[in-house]
């Protein structure tokens, strides 16, 4: 095929994980780990099965026949992007090939793929297929001819009808121009909400933006720019990236979204929608989704100066409900298959600093052994990339599992556990005495414990629970502060769903002298009642939540 066998091997690697998926399709309807496709950018499953003479089903299913589809889909692609038809001579040469060779909607997104995939002939890999037998590509001195990828364009007619690929109309550099009209906007439009999806604004000049929201769209790239395209959806977010890692954007960053159910978060956040469901998400969140949001959040994270950390960069299932009563119908996403460090590694790849650790020892987060790669777009290993850590009663997981709002069968349910990333103060520690290898943490955390009642009772009070850490997973100390909620005569200390003077969101209450992990502080928006009311950012339970300054005392390292 004349393709070079270490640029086969760093495909396979990097787009399946050397894995054939038990010949099913990828999300992106490929197979194999050359991700040999038919869906509506090309069908290059078809393709090799016409340059091979094979039928479709041995591409599917078998292992050497798929590399060599992909080989050969690899050839035409540099012989098409050729002036002379003449096939590269060295292994820098075929960076324009593999730029092309997902068909890609976004030219910036073909790039992106090429320059992940060279990046990895650089530094060289080890694994397995599914058979066993160990792949071991040593590392390629190649700087990458980009000048091959001269000729390589996005596919347009794979755009939904209401995008284009126009740079001059879009904010993040490679982006493709979805962005609704601005007769969608509820504060011109001459019919009220929800005929109509965000509000107008001049951020960050009339708005402070403070973080990024990660939700997934529970469909397709395409299925949440219809939706946003809907006047009467009443929703929008900022931008949408889709499986291939292409990026649309369907809200200019100035204005505010309606996209978490909170509305002083829209406020205060630019929305990022994933192609994926949360329950579902080993199979949907792969490399090229991953590496696309990676350099879009990069780009975010640089402008408005936020913190590579779970404070300012959340997951949607970590916004506060702004009223207890919603609990039960407020989202989960992007769920426990979103691999968190993996994610903020690829964003601090881009160059973006890591914050420095905290001073305190006993602020901790904690670090799944599992979250340290995707499994292409092929992935299939459910139990492999789940990240949720979970909450018991007692210093032992014989004690129980703290009250939950679910049955115990959702796995996305996210009242008992915490996430990857996110701060907690802990008391003590001890061993499982259950033996199951676990540590386990006391800390406080937000419970529901009335939501079994009759009638049910949303609110959530802090209790102190066990957090069990299994063995092989890493705790690290964390960037936070530890903070004391504090009250006048010793009472319960009202923790709130945003940061504003004259809520009524009560999410719930905490004791006198408990301790959480303190994100850092803000003050109120000037269009608020009392402006300059400084507020403090604390991690509950599952989600964030805000308590006044005038009920908190920051805590040194030396306290215990």
């Amino acid at each position: 095929m004349h393709v070079p066998t270490s640029l086969l091997e760093a495909m396979c690697y990097f787009e399946g994980r050397l894995s054939m998926n038990g010949g099913r399709p990828s999300i992106d309807h490929g197979y194999g780990c050359m991700n040999l496709m038919t869906n509506d950018r090309a069908d290059t499953l078809g393709q090799a099965a016409r340059d091979l003479q094979v039928g479709v089903r041995k591409l599917q299913t078998g292992f050497a026949a798929n590399v060599l589809g992909g080989a050969a889909v690899l050839r035409d692609t540099a012989r098409a992007l050729s002036p002379s038809r003449v096939l590269p001579a060295s292994l820098a040469g075929w960076y324009g090939a593999v730029a092309a060779y997902e068909h890609p909607v976004a030219r910036s997104t073909g790039l992106m793929f090429a320059n992940a995939v060279y990046a990895l002939l650089r530094t060289g890999f080890t694994g397995r297929t599914d058979t066993g037998e160990r792949v071991a590509l040593t590392p390629q001195h190649v700087r990458p001819d980009t000048g091959t990828a001269a000729r390589v364009r996005g596919v347009n007619s794979a755009l939904p009808g209401v995008c284009k690929n126009d740079p001059s109309a879009v904010g993040y550099p490679g982006a493709v121009d979805c962005i609704v009209p601005k007769s969608y906007n509820c504060e011109v439009s001459k019919r009220s909400y929800p005929h109509c999806t965000y509000n107008g604004a001049d951020r960050p000049k009339d708005y402070a933006v403070n973080g990024i929201i990660t939700h997934d769209v529970e469909g397709t790239a395409v299925d949440a720019i219809n939706v946003f395209w809907d006047r009467n959806s009443g929703v929008s977010v900022n931008y949408v990236v889709g499986t291939d890692g292409t990026v649309y954007q369907t809200l200019r960053e100035k204005d505010i979204s309606f996209g978490d159910g909170n509305y002083w978060s829209n406020e205060h956040t630019i929305q990022i929608e994933h192609a994926g469901w949360d329950a579902t998400g080993w199979r949907w969140y792969n490399a090229a989704e991953y590496q696309g949001s990676a350099k879009l959040v990069a780009y975010l994270v640089e402008k408005y100066h936020l913190r590579l950390d779970r404070t300012d960069i959340l997951a949607h299932g970590t916004v506060p409900p702004e009223n207890p009563g919603e609990v039960p119908v407020m989202h989960v996403d992007p769920g426990p298959y979103w691999l968190w460090d993996y994610y903020l590694r690829l964003i601090h790849r881009q160059g973006v600093a890591y914050p420095e650790p905290g001073r305190d020892s006993h602020v901790i987060a904690v670090k799944p052994s599992t979250d340290q790669r995707p499994f292409g777009s092929n992935g299939n290993e459910t139990s492999a990339n789940f990240n949720f850590f979970y909450l018991y009663n007692g210093p032992s997981t014989a004690s129980g599992l703290i009250p939950h709002l679910g049955n115990g069968t959702d796995v996305t349910d996210v009242t008992d556990n915490v996430e990857p990333g996110m701060n907690y103060y802990y008391l003590t520690k001890v061993k499982d005495p259950a033996g199951t290898g676990d540590t386990m943490y006391e800390v406080w955390y937000g419970e529901s414990d009335k939501a079994h009642a009759s009638p049910p009772n949303y609110t959530q009070h802090a209790m102190l629970a066990w957090l069990a850490v299994p063995p092989g997973d890493q705790v690290v100390r964390g960037d936070d502060t530890a903070v004391v909620l504090t009250s006048p005569g010793g009472g319960p200390v009202t923790v709130y769903g945003d940061p504003i003077s004259s809520s009524a969101y009560h999410l719930g209450t905490a004791r006198s002298r408990s301790v959480f992990a303190s994100g850092g502080t803000l003050r109120e928006d000037f269009d608020q009642p009392r402006p300059g009311r400084l507020w403090y950012e604390i991690n509950f339970n599952h989600r964030q939540a805000y308590v006044p300054a005038s009920s908190v005392t920051a805590v040194h390292a030396a306290w215990r």
